[in-house]
């Protein structure tokens, strides 16, 4: 249904070394189905996406992070990427801007290395969800039950392993973010 998600307003956050399919397939199905997509990154200009170890295409970033504000979007993704999350996870205003959506109960995806973000945002303790294998002793000790499955659904937390899960997160995305909030 190409405008189940018309009004939307959708929140990428990345940085330099997200895993490029992670962050244009989403993106792709966003807008497929209607939604207004804001790639949001901490610095202003362009961010490097990789294919696994290689670097890929580099993608115009739409608000820089000190000038977005989460009560604009109503969902958010999280793509992986080894660097992307590893550099998020140590940016405080990356890690307000995810602890927005998630005390606001507002719907979350995020796949492969994406959750180290939702761990230091508090957003993970009780909660079921999958990630890259690496991941798993992480999520566990954070307080989530980590499963491996292709793409895991608790309470508008979306999330799944990697690049070959696309088709299952995108579908499980679009779905989660026209429900709306989960406050």
């Amino acid at each position: 249904m190409a405008n189940e998600l018309a009004g939307k307003h959708i929140a990428i956050l990345a940085t330099d070394g997200f895993e490029q399919s992670e962050l244009t397939e989403p993106r792709k199905a966003l807008i497929a189905a209607g939604a207004s997509v804001d790639i949001v990154a901490p610095q202003a200009g362009r961010i490097q996406g990789m294919r696994h170890h290689d670097k890929g295409d580099r993608v115009t970033v739409d608000k820089p992070l000190d000038q977005a504000d989460a009560d604009a979007y109503e969902a958010l993704v999280l793509p992986g990427g080894v660097a992307n999350p590893d550099t998020l996870r140590t940016d405080e205003r990356a890690v307000a801007f995810v602890r927005a959506f998630a005390t606001a109960g507002k719907p979350i995806a995020a796949i492969c290395h994406g959750p180290w973000t939702l761990i230091e945002a508090e957003a993970v303790q009780g909660r079921t969800l999958t990630s890259w294998p690496s991941l798993k002793t992480d999520l566990r000790n954070a307080g989530a039950e980590w499963v491996d499955q292709e793409v895991v659904v608790d309470h508008g937390l979306v999330t799944s392993r990697k690049p070959d899960d696309l088709p299952a997160f995108c579908a499980k995305m679009i779905e989660e973010f026209r429900e709306g909030s989960h406050a």
